[in-house]
């Protein structure tokens, strides 16, 4: 037996919202690929993160159906809970600070690629789309609320056939997308998960957000 924390990261102002993540802390009580993928679409989270080794941050990430390399929501809400200064995803060595109440994690856009951001009219167009819209891959489905200040609408529609029709909030297409925009953003996305976002001069982004811890379960 071992426990999973299960946190909401980029939750809005004062708690509310964010997307739910499951962190087995004790990574060796699920050893193997075939065993994390299927507990992780057991659980049925966006995504969830076996800690491999809690002091360098070694972390593996699935989602119901995939292994990832990187993913912005689970790496935000591991270095909350384990409060290290990086964490070593597939992909490369994240950094990770805490500052004030939000978690930021860095990032590189080639380890986000594969979500299509698609930009609409309005945020009214986004919220009125079907869950999830017609077509075939990853889209990142966006609109200004304020282009002055850098505040979008957003939803996020993995359409890879699995549990999770749309992502409360995604951290990999905020940075592609501030990446793409060359600003940093402050992002709304799905039901009021809030994403803030931050390019470097070298050409990777921060991501940031708010991390609660909802419960610990043993599994």
């Amino acid at each position: 037996m071992t426990d999973l924390d299960v946190l909401r990261v980029f939750c809005g102002p004062y708690g509310r919202g964010g997307n739910e993540l499951g962190v087995v802390r004790d990574g060796r009580a699920v050893r193997g690929e075939q065993r994390r993928q299927r507990l992780a679409a057991q659980l049925g989270f966006s995504e969830t993160v076996f800690v491999d080794d809690p002091e360098r941050g070694v972390v593996d990430i699935y989602t119901p159906s995939a292994r990832l390399p990187f993913a912005g929501h689970p790496l935000v809400g591991t270095a909350w809970l384990l409060d290290v200064p990086e964490l070593l995803p597939p992909a490369g060595e994240v950094f990770a600070r805490q500052d004030g109440e939000f978690t930021w994690v860095t990032g590189r856009p080639e380890w986000a690629s594969g979500r299509r951001a698609q930009q609409y009219a309005s945020a009214a167009e986004v919220d009125a789309l079907p869950a999830p819209p017609e077509g075939e891959g990853w889209l990142y489905a966006w609109a200004w609320l304020d282009e002055p200040a850098g505040r979008v609408r957003a939803r996020g529609f993995p359409r890879r056939g699995d549990a999770i029709v749309e992502d409360e909030a995604t951290g990999s297409a905020a940075l592609t997308l501030s990446y793409e925009l060359g600003r940093s953003l402050n992002i709304t996305q799905g039901a009021g998960a809030q994403i803030l976002t931050s390019p470097q001069p070298d050409g990777s982004v921060e991501i940031g957000g708010r991390v609660v811890l909802v419960e610990t379960r043993t599994l």
